[in-house]
């Protein structure tokens, strides 16, 4: 493995004369904070080497490839990274495709035989257009280095990105013989290949060779963070601007990577790693003061939680703090947040900076599923803690996520949701809580993979990125006996009112249902404690 990895550094050819090409492939266009970083980071070690960033996600489906071709015939580059963000989603939202989980439910729930056939239709076009991207993205691949080599014969291919860090296993059967696959994190790895260094040490491989096994569960290596320089990304991104007018509503800034928890449904803390990385908090400012100044008002911190133990809580308070002391007290800004990391000084540092969405990911409102599902969230603490932001006069958006398919549930837990959500809905009101019903899904590398491994919900070597029904079904996740039962929830909610479904599903089940009280959700007996999960470890 070793001398084929080294092998490959001297595609590029001297230091001096690389040019890298960064290409996002067409996605949901959120600001491509992964593709820009790199760039940064490749041109704060080699200064004299020139860049480019294409973001086909801002542009017309049918212009891509023409505008990618034309790119790489004027720049002609050495190095083309792909970035591959997304491949698929199963929530009751509405996504590039079509809304996959009403299709599914339609299908397999349906008592009508014609929203039966209105669900395969709707499945049938959400599968062409999942299979369609998929092979597009890959044909934009091949013909872009295809393209590059007539100009570079010695060009190379690096793809990386989320969808590639997942499905590395599945998307190396289609690509460019000599492609490097990036998992996870790529500056230091690009950094060597520039240097003609060897790579055997990053999370990567070489497309027509065999990954290491378990790959993608190796740490990622430390870097230290500095602030983007965006003067420089603006001279190599023409759709810069796209964004900055309004093509996307949040800028997204990194304060730190990894994520300490072991959600078993969870692929961030394969990603990224368990160890989290601190960027320094006079940088992510400089970042920040940047950003401002070329007119953006709302930031995205997009870490994998803003506040990932009670040991960040100082962290998050720095730079709140340094936000407020610059004067930036006209923005507003988001991120994932653990409400259980809070405290009454942070809660109103929260508020007076400008937070202006609040997302609770806890799953379940029932503390044995919480527990069960590896979670690590004391629900109590939670509540404690969205008193604190309401009483520090948080007044925008709280979303909380559900997910009714989550192990062993059953209608005593769907009772201590309901009286769960019931009580956030005290705290803020209930105009300003919305239920976000996400179906957890059998992603590859999770505990929860392995559990549906070892108990025969899975079989050896499926197909993760298979959209068939038969695949599609177990991948959803949603086991009997209740996966009936909330199909038909969620059937009843799309035709009463799918402008507000979140809302309407918790009324639907508390009225099939009912509500516990508050301290039955809150506790968990010692018939439970004894939890499927561990069977994941």
């Amino acid at each position: 493995m070793k001398s084929n990895l080294t092998s490959e550094l001297n595609f590029l050819g001297p230091t001096s004369e690389v040019k890298v090409l960064y290409v996002r492939l067409p996605c949901n266009p959120i600001f491509p904070v992964g593709p820009i970083y790199l760039a940064d980071h490749v041109h704060k070690c080699f200064p004299e080497i020139q860049q480019l960033i294409v973001d086909l996600a801002s542009l017309p489906i049918l212009d891509v490839q023409r505008i990618l071709i034309n790119s790489i015939k004027n720049f002609k580059p050495t190095l083309i990274v792909f970035s591959w963000r997304d491949i698929q989603i199963y929530a009751p939202v509405d996504g590039r495709g079509g809304n996959p989980l009403q299709n599914s439910f339609e299908v397999f729930y349906a008592r009508n035989p014609l929203k039966k056939i209105r669900g395969a239709l709707g499945g049938f076009q959400l599968m062409k257009s999942h299979y369609g991207e998929i092979w597009r993205n890959q044909r934009l691949i091949k013909k872009g280095l295809k393209y590059a080599k007539k100009f570079k014969p010695n060009a190379t291919a690096l793809l990386g990105g989320g969808a590639v860090s997942v499905f590395y296993n599945q998307l190396k059967k289609s690509l460019p013989k000599g492609t490097i696959i990036s998992l996870g994190e790529g500056e230091l790895l690009i950094e060597k290949l520039i240097r003609h260094e060897s790579i055997d040490d990053e999370r990567c491989f070489i497309v027509g060779e065999k990954p290491r096994e378990k790959l993608i569960h190796e740490k990622p290596n430390n870097i230290i963070k500095t602030a983007c320089d965006y003067s420089y990304i603006q001279s190599i991104w023409p759709e810069f601007k796209w964004y900055l007018e309004g093509g996307d509503f949040y800028i997204g800034v990194q304060t730190k990577r990894g994520c300490p928890h072991n959600c078993c449904y969870c692929i961030y803390t394969v990603i990224e790693g368990k160890k989290v990385r601190i960027n320094p908090v006079n940088e992510v400012i400089k970042e920040i003061k940047q950003l401002y100044q070329l007119g953006v008002r709302g930031f995205w911190f997009t870490d994998a939680q803003f506040i990932p133990s009670r040991g960040h809580i100082q962290n998050a308070k720095d730079i709140l703090n340094a936000i407020y002391d610059e004067g930036l007290n006209d923005i507003h800004w988001a991120a994932y947040i653990r409400a259980d990391n809070l405290d009454e000084e942070l809660a109103e540092l929260m508020v007076r900076t400008g937070m202006s969405y609040f997302e609770i990911g806890i799953t379940s409102g029932s503390q044995e599923l919480v527990r069960k599902m590896r979670m690590g969230y004391n629900l109590k603490t939670v509540l404690k803690n969205c008193e604190l932001l309401a009483k520090a006069g948080f007044k925008d958006h709280v979303s909380v996520n559900y997910s009714f398919n989550v192990i062993d549930e059953r209608p005593e837990t769907i009772r201590q949701t309901v009286a769960y959500h019931r009580e956030l809905e005290r705290i803020f009101g209930p105009d300003i809580v919305e239920p976000s019903i996400f179906f957890i899904g059998l992603q590859p590398h999770t505990l929860l993979e392995e559990y549906g491994l070892n108990n025969g919900l899975l079989k050896p070597g499926y197909n993760p990125m298979s959209l068939m029904p038969w695949t599609a079904r177990k991948l959803l996740w949603n086991p009997e006996p209740m996966g009936k039962e909330f199909g038909r929830i969620c059937l009843e909610a799309f035709d009463l009112n799918p402008n507000d479904f979140g809302r309407t599903v918790m009324n639907l089940l508390e009225r099939d249902y009912g509500v516990s009280s508050l301290n039955e959700a809150l506790t968990v007996e010692a018939k439970n404690r004894p939890v499927l999960a561990k069977s994941l470890l």
